[in-house]
């Protein structure tokens, strides 16, 4: 029988008005909060006033989960909503946001009351009382400060809260044009020569001058499918350009975000945004990730140019067969074509039968089967619940054997196909953290999952390839993070870790897709309903690494592009970087010069001088995997001791201790470069763990 949560899931039905009011009601209540806060007296400043959650109006941490309660559901609108509208009044909202956390940040009557409260607590014996969270609640709040530039100069602080938000502004609108992004481009039935029929019957078609076109749009299941099998090089050519060229609007604020970025870490007394943002991150300077990053170079060199030796004998020998051109050179729009091709060829993998196999109506349940069993929840969808589309699913998280509402966990929602308007690719928002309320009592998470999947076509039901169904595992991955995270403070809640471990935990999880038991039961062919064979599983865990050179190259040169805006003094040609820097460093050719950084969503999306954490942590993700987890993947005691260590703190503690506790032992590269490599070097990429 259905038990009935403690805290009813949210409304999800707001005009554009009530967006915008809420929004900025949410403001002025906590604006009022601070102006409280910062009239303190110095001497009546103590921990109570002005950081721990009690029956006060002076609570920063209440007032701050009050305002983030209201505002990020109606921010997250600007993600997901049908309706222009409505987007544009969740854009227009989260700006306000922007602005007032900028403003808020740069409070130095607020600065000075939380100083003065750790004075006092320290200087009256209090702070040994505290939990070791609450004492780190006080040493970040004190940081946050501090990395705020509130130590400056009156007249610094200005122009750093001018230059604050004016970044903030540009990143959003960058955002926003990534999500509005609509353009297409259309082929002939003969350019879309190799695409599988069922992608091709999904395309619009028109018709112009007598000729029969088919547009596609830039969204993944559209145009990865023709990157990865139009067999005339010119098609590939021009929709690779065409998506790299996409949101050439983004440029000129790409350009001008890099330059606040440099302004304010000067202001700050940081040589670089790499070295201010790597601050608070498990590896602390941005040399410490060139470090990383060229170590990492030096062991994939020479695995890429064989890989790449390999592909290009490839293609000599079909432009032969095919009577195209053929220069001597491997072209970006080369690169997954000749990859699929070789798999398909080296292993007898045939990636459009694999896919077969997993129609979205069998994975998705199968997936949270899988995760309930192993992390010992369970999901119960909520039917006729309220959401921002038909087409969203929501849930309801308790624990397995829940007998009443202590039992419950949170809300899930999943938002898994393409519409006009909507995020574009996939990613979790955790929209509410959970956290202890005054009284003692829960409030609980809620997390949703916005993903592209395929949509069913005339021929066939949605189905999915298997890349697709290790991002969905991924995003699970975050998924739980949020869900099975318990942490006294919201700031400290699930995914709140650094951002060079947030991807760990759920890059860990990646693993589960390669494993023959559970590539079974998530696989149901949506014909003859048989699970995968033993031989194709056989082959699905062999395509793993294969031409891993090249993969973790293309990653390289993401990573140390970033890296490279963020630790440049002066501008530079951007678009001719992300163009030569490509080249040099993934080993493939261009030919056009394109702006591709414009559709680097993750340089203003939060992974500014970040982009290396996703091979950092994978380090971490191997490890836990095969110390913890290989022996027995699907283990619900593993599950238990993952909860415990990984996902129940949070970013309550260090993430190494976090490590530590679950590991047994403080972590090593040596799984990741055994998995890459086949063994492990003498000098280790991950030597500054």
């Amino acid at each position: 029988m259905s038990l009935t949560p403690p805290q009813p899931p949210p409304s999800w039905d707001h005009t554009p008005e009530q967006v915008t009011q809420l929004t900025k009601d949410a403001i002025e209540k906590y604006r009022q909060v601070m102006d409280k806060v910062g009239s303190l007296d110095a001497k009546d400043a103590n921990y109570k006033s002005v950081s721990h959650v009690v029956f006060t109006q002076l609570t920063l941490t209440k007032a701050d989960v009050e305002f983030d309660t209201v505002t990020e559901p109606l921010s997250f609108y600007n993600n997901v909503s049908a309706s222009k509208e409505l987007r544009d009044a969740s854009n227009e909202a989260e700006s306000l946001v922007r602005d007032f956390g900028v403003e808020a940040s740069m409070r130095l009557d607020v600065f000075n009351a939380k100083t003065a409260a750790e004075k006092n607590i320290k200087a009256s014996g209090q702070w040994d009382t505290l939990s070791a969270e609450e004492k780190r609640l006080i040493d970040k709040m004190i940081l946050d400060g501090t990395r705020a530039g509130l130590a400056l100069p009156e007249e610094q602080r200005t122009e750093l809260t001018a230059l604050k938000k004016e970044l903030s502004q540009v990143c959003l609108e960058f955002s926003k044009n990534f999500n509005e992004e609509d353009e297409r481009i259309t082929f002939t039935a003969e350019e879309l020569k190799g695409v599988p029929a069922d992608v091709i019957s999904g395309y619009t078609k028109r018709t112009k001058d007598g000729k029969e076109l088919f547009e596609v749009t830039f969204k993944t299941p559209d145009i990865f499918p023709i990157f990865k099998f139009a067999e005339n090089p010119e098609t590939r050519k021009r929709a690779l350009e065409g998506h790299e060229s996409r949101l050439a609007i983004n440029v000129p604020l790409l350009d001008k975000a890099l330059e606040l970025r440099r302004k304010i870490a000067s202001l700050l007394g940081y040589a670089t945004w790499a070295d201010y943002i790597t601050e608070v991150k498990m590896i602390k300077t941005g040399k410490g990730i060139q470090d990383f990053l060229d170590d990492l170079e030096s062991k994939l060199r020479p695995v890429g140019l064989k890989d790449r030796e390999t592909l290009l004998a490839m293609k000599k020998k079909e432009h032969e067969e095919k009577g195209y051109p053929f220069d001597g050179e491997f072209y970006i729009w080369d690169y997954r074509y000749y990859d699929r091709k070789y798999i398909e060829e080296s292993l007898a993998l045939d990636d459009m039968l694999v896919k077969e196999y997993f129609p979205v109506s069998v994975v998705v349940p199968a997936i949270l089967d899988i995760y309930q069993s192993l992390l010992s929840v369970r999901f119960e969808e909520i039917k006729g619940a309220s959401t921002w589309h038909p087409e969203v699913q929501a849930f309801a998280v308790w624990e397995k054997d829940a007998k009443d509402e202590s039992g419950f966990v949170g809300y899930c929602y999943l938002d898994l196909f393409p519409r006009s308007g909507k995020y574009s690719h996939a990613a979790v928002w955790p929209i509410l953290q959970g956290h202890d309320k005054p009284d003692g009592t829960r409030s609980y998470p809620l997390t949703a999952m916005v993903a592209n999947l395929a949509k069913p076509t005339p021929d066939k039901p949605a189905i999915m390839r298997h890349d697709d169904v290790v991002t969905f595992f991924h995003e699970m991955g975050h998924v739980f993070h949020g869900l099975l995270s318990k942490t006294k403070f919201s700031r400290f809640h699930g995914t709140a870790v650094a951002r060079d471990f947030v991807e760990a935990p759920s890059q860990m999880l990646e693993n589960w897709c390669w494993e023959p038991k559970v590539l079974a039961k998530m696989s149901s062919h949506y014909k003859t309903k048989e699970p995968l064979s033993d031989e194709l599983i056989e082959k699905i865990i062999k395509s793993r690494y294969v031409n891993v050179g090249l993969f973790y190259l293309r990653q390289l040169f993401f990573a140390k592009f970033d890296l490279k805006v963020h630790t440049d003094q002066t501008s530079e040609d951007y678009t001719l970087l992300w163009n030569t820097l490509r080249e040099k460093l993934s080993l493939v050719k261009y030919d056009k010069v394109c702006p591709g950084q414009g559709t680097f969503g993750h340089i203003t999306g939060g992974y500014d001088a970040g982009y290396y954490g996703y091979t950092y942590s994978l380090v971490f993700a191997a490890d836990m995997y095969r110390t913890v987890f290989k022996a027995d993947p699907l283990d619900p005691k593993r599950g238990q001791l993952y909860r415990d260590e990984i996902l129940r703190p949070g970013g309550s503690r260090e993430e190494l201790d976090s490590l530590r506790a679950f590991l047994g032992r403080p972590p090593n590269s040596d799984a990741f470069l055994e998995e890459l490599f086949g063994t492990v070097p003498a000098n280790k990429a991950a030597s500054n763990l």
